[in-house]
């Protein structure tokens, strides 16, 4: 894949939810929508839910979708902080640009990501740990989209 393309999606996703960026209007009831543009490529977020929830994140080219991944996600446990979360989702690695590092921690927190494929077909799974415990579970999948 383009490591321009690669540049903007991971410059998309720190501007919108893991960097606290501005929801933009609903595309569907109670759902929760983040776009970023820049020139002719644009990125939308849309997510429904939150203790548990699932969404699509998708790029266009020229108003044209190429690429999109989705995933479900779940919090199991008391102690689940979304700022940590997002404080690892930030730490998207170009050669894995889905969600984040393969591995995060700070405090008594531990983040992982486990993905098999390439950009153009996935599937993956993330959770956090608080001191050892299984407190939230994320599974995605996607690849690219083609006319």
């Amino acid at each position: 894949m383009n490591k321009k393309i690669i540049e903007f999606l991971i410059k998309a996703k720190k501007a919108t939810y893991a960097g606290k960026g501005n929801e933009s209007d609903a595309s569907r009831p109670n759902s929760h929508d983040l776009l970023y543009c820049e020139g002719d490529m644009k990125y939308i977020d849309t997510y429904l839910g939150s203790r548990s929830f699932v969404g699509e994140e998708a790029l266009w080219l020229n108003d044209t979708p190429f690429w999109s991944m989705n995933y479900m996600g779940r919090i199991l446990g008391e102690g689940f902080e979304g700022d940590f979360l997002k404080e690892a989702l930030l730490q998207v690695p170009e050669d894995m640009p889905y969600r984040g590092p393969v591995e995060y921690s700070k405090d008594s927190f531990i983040y992982r990501c486990k993905a098999d494929g390439d950009f153009t077909w996935f599937t993956g799974h993330e959770e956090i740990l608080k001191d050892g415990v299984k407190i939230y579970e994320c599974v995605f999948h996607g690849g690219e989209v083609i006319q």
